[in-house]
């Protein structure tokens, strides 16, 4: 069957704008599987991975008492390539799957079973409010409130400054989240022996976040941070550990969880996805839609969710 380009070329040429609606359409139908939560701030790295900018860390919003949640996660590759990305119901006080499994690896007293458990470690991750203040890369950013996931580390120096060590009495304690008193904080993120780095990361001087008026329109603008933390999520215990045994086959033929279809592949996921910065610091525990900008695969950007307990800066004890 032979073709008339000429036909199909003038059929295009008047309807372009129609097939240009129906081909974006389409593409946001891709976009919305990996669309990111506009709501979360991320700082963009350059190629080296370096990154900079400055941020107000924000006071809990009305009706909460703390200025962060917690969340406890699982991110690591089962044997046969596949991936174990979710939320743990320790972060409820709560037994979870993994948690167990790593337990009684660690138990065990074989290295290499220890080996395994801290290559399945929960990771920890906070959830704050804050100002941008500074964002070189964005500026569009500036002045305006997002949420922020951060770990440990970070985490650490927030409790460093509201507590300073007492060996250096010229550093009086300052709650960084507090509108009139805290004080901006400068991220600073480095790669140093290939590890995502925060060391240089400091607050400034204690101020004030505006006037009364502006710190006014900020506090309108907080977002909840107790939803981040709702039990939709987070899986059943029964779905976990399901899910965990089809990405170590056990014994090879894992049950089937009642959501097994969201189980995926990723090693043969597609690679159309949006790029932003993940770092171990700002790193999403959900399963991610995004990889980080110096990826150049999305295996790699699971490669840097599945951390390594002296990365995390978490305890040696994987679990």
């Amino acid at each position: 069957m032979s073709i008339d380009f000429d036909a199909v070329l003038k059929q295009r040429k008047t309807s372009a704008t129609d097939r240009f609606e129906k081909i974006r359409s389409e593409a946001q139908k891709t976009n919305d599987f990996a669309k990111a939560d506009d709501r979360f701030w991320y700082p963009e790295r350059d190629k080296a991975g370096n990154a900079y900018g400055v941020i107000r860390f924000l006071d809990s919003p009305a009706g909460e008492d703390a200025p962060w949640v917690r969340i406890w996660s699982h991110g690591f590759k089962g044997p046969g390539g596949m991936w174990y990305i979710e939320n743990s119901l320790t972060t409820f006080g709560e037994p979870d799957p993994v948690s167990e499994l790593n337990s009684q690896l660690w138990n065990s007293g074989v290295e290499s079973n220890k080996e395994i458990a801290r290559k399945q470690k929960r990771q920890l991750a906070y959830i704050s409010n804050i100002l941008v203040v500074s964002d070189p890369k964005h500026p569009e950013n500036e002045g305006k409130v997002f949420l922020f996931k951060y770990g440990k580390r970070i985490h650490d120096k927030i409790k460093d400054k509201m507590s300073p060590p007492p060996e250096f009495p010229d550093e009086q304690p300052v709650n960084p989240f507090d509108f009139f008193t805290g004080a901006n904080f400068k991220l600073k993120v480095r790669k140093v022996d290939g590890r995502t780095n925060y060391d240089k990361s400091e607050f400034e001087s204690a101020t004030a976040l505006g006037t009364d008026d502006e710190i006014k329109d900020v506090f309108t603008r907080l977002f909840p941070l107790q939803p981040e933390i709702d039990r939709s999520k987070f899986k059943t215990y029964e779905v976990l550990k399901a899910r965990l045994s089809k990405v170590l086959d056990v014994a090879g033929s894992a049950p089937k969880a009642a959501d097994d279809d969201a189980v995926i592949n990723y090693d043969q996921a597609p690679k159309t996805r949006k790029a932003r910065d993940t770092s171990e610091d700002t790193v999403v525990v959900d399963v991610p839609a995004d990889k980080p900008a110096e990826a150049d695969t999305d295996i790699d950007y699971f490669r840097n969710l599945a951390k390594t307990a002296d990365e995390t800066g978490d305890d040696d004890i994987p679990f």
